[in-house]
């Protein structure tokens, strides 16, 4: 025996208006969710007018030292001893106070001291009439530089060649002074000049208008590896 089934019993005919019923109630309830509100309760405290109790704890009290007395002076003890009328006393300031009344003031004089001169450094020339010269002339003077220059270590092991420009100061008696390096090369190139400068014995002065004179002289000292 065949089954049927009774046409208005039947629930697939309405399945899409139930899906269509779902639909609308679920974007129902998606939108009243989204648009619903909701207040935080906010308490607020009004400040008090009256006398307001602060927590002994969080209150540091701090007592001010007072400051020790100080200490008293010692006590003085005059003692005054009675003489004799007939006794001289020798008082230890005589002062005479009718001389000193009748006396006018003696005006305030300044002392005035004198202040030392400074000693006025001579002139230093570059340009004079007759120039400073090494004893025996420029030839003397290569040879005394070839016979006690010694080639750096330092600039023997790094190749180091050049010519190193010394000035110094000739002075009225012929010494050496004021030695220094106004162009250099390194490597040790630099002291070994200023050595061999202040080791040369005196010279002749430079003259100006017949006087010796202090003379600024600069010297080339060539450093080369044979």
């Amino acid at each position: 025996m065949e089954t049927k089934k009774n046409p208005k019993k039947d629930l697939n005919r309405q399945r899409t208006l139930f899906l269509q019923i779902g639909l609308v109630f679920a974007l129902t309830v998606v939108l009243v969710a989204f648009e619903w509100r909701t207040y935080e309760k906010s308490e607020f405290t009004l400040a008090s007018s009256g006398p307001v109790q602060i927590d002994e704890e969080m209150v540091q009290i701090t007592q001010q030292e007072q400051p020790p007395e100080p200490p008293k002076a010692p006590e003085v003890t005059t003692i005054l001893e009675i003489v004799d009328d007939d006794v001289e006393v020798e008082d230890e300031i005589n002062v005479d106070i009718e001389a000193r009344a009748d006396q006018a003031a003696q005006a305030y004089v300044p002392v005035i001291t004198e202040d030392e001169p400074e000693p006025i450094e001579e002139e230093i020339f570059t340009f004079v009439e007759e120039y400073p010269e090494f004893p025996g002339g420029d030839r003397a003077l290569r040879e005394f530089i070839l016979n006690n220059i010694q080639y750096p270590e330092v600039a023997r092991r790094s190749d180091i060649i050049g010519t190193v420009y010394v000035q110094f100061v000739v002075e009225k008696d012929g010494s050496i002074s004021d030695v220094k390096v106004v162009r250099g090369i390194g490597g040790g190139c630099d002291e070994e000049a200023v050595r061999v400068v202040k080791s040369m014995p005196k010279w002749k002065p430079g003259k100006q208008r017949g006087q010796p004179v202090r003379v600024y002289f600069t010297l080339p000292i060539e450093f080369k590896l044979m």
